[in-house]
């Protein structure tokens, strides 16, 4: 009997001095607004990332010349508490179709405004590169970097 060892998912937390309606709404709709461009996996240039707002709907990049580059997809769309996303990209930033890690993202009224909290799960199953994409998307650079851009717009 052998035994595998998952790794732990990329957890983040932020506060947001906004109500919960906003905030999922920045985060989702909004996501062009805020979304840094130096986080773009074509080849062109960027111009905004898109959340399709519907279950099944796609997670791609738009970039400036109209190109589309695959992120994912809406595998939950639960307006205004949680949002399910597949991130299909393996550790080179290139979508693979095969390949489904999660990142949860979940908004909480909190006083006055709403606790947002992201999970990015199954990462092991990028096999031997996990290990190293946990390192890329938990960095300062990773997550953290990108949610306190969020919470920024958020409060605008």
């Amino acid at each position: 009997m052998s035994t595998q060892i998952r790794p732990a998912p990329v957890l983040r937390s932020i506060f947001v001095n906004a109500p919960q309606a906003h905030a999922f709404e920045v985060f989702t709709s909004g996501i062009g607004s805020w979304w840094p461009k130096t986080h773009a996996i074509g080849d062109a240039e960027l111009d905004k990332p898109v959340i399709e707002p519907r279950l099944g709907g796609r997670w791609y990049q738009l970039g400036i010349d109209g190109s589309e580059c695959d992120i994912g997809k809406v595998m939950a769309w639960e307006p205004p508490s949680r949002l399910l996303l597949a991130w299909q990209l393996d550790p080179d930033w290139k979508f693979d179709a095969n390949l489904v890690t999660e990142v949860e993202v979940t908004f909480m009224p909190e006083g006055e405004g709403t606790r947002v909290d992201l999970e990015h799960r199954n990462l092991e199953r990028m096999g031997d590169r996990a290990e190293e994409m946990i390192e890329k998307v938990g960095s300062p650079g990773g997550w953290t970097a990108v949610l306190q851009l969020y919470s920024e717009a958020s409060e605008k």
